[in-house]
């Protein structure tokens, strides 16, 4: 399998799930760095979805990501450890700009 960046959005099978949890193949955008990727045979991810959202930031980020085949969110409460066999084929990348805002986001919801 080629490496899995920070920052890419790939494809990722999400089950077995419970309750409200993000389910089935879908695209995850990787957040922890390559090292850990390569390393731990897992990766941290966040789920996205092509559903309009109603909340807004920090819970939901809209992307501009040119790899995406539709208008996408990530849901930024959606985190995910995945072995990094549960993890397919490359769709994309964000900017820099968006990955720090999808990581602010999360420091927003479990931060004091």
């Amino acid at each position: 399998m080629a490496r899995i960046l920070r920052g890419e959005i790939r494809w990722a099978n999400l089950n077995p799930v419970q309750r409200n949890e993000q389910a089935g193949r879908r695209p995850v955008l990787v957040l922890s760095h390559d090292v850990f990727n390569e390393r731990s045979g897992t990766v941290i991810a966040v789920a996205l979805t092509c559903k309009p959202q109603r909340a807004s930031f920090p819970l939901t980020l809209e992307l501009h990501s040119k790899g995406l085949p539709k208008k996408s969110w990530v849901k930024v409460s959606q985190i995910r450890t995945l072995a990094v066999e549960r993890i397919g084929s490359r769709l994309g990348t964000v900017g820099a700009e968006e990955l720090t805002q999808v990581v602010e986001g999360l420091n927003e919801i479990i931060s004091d």
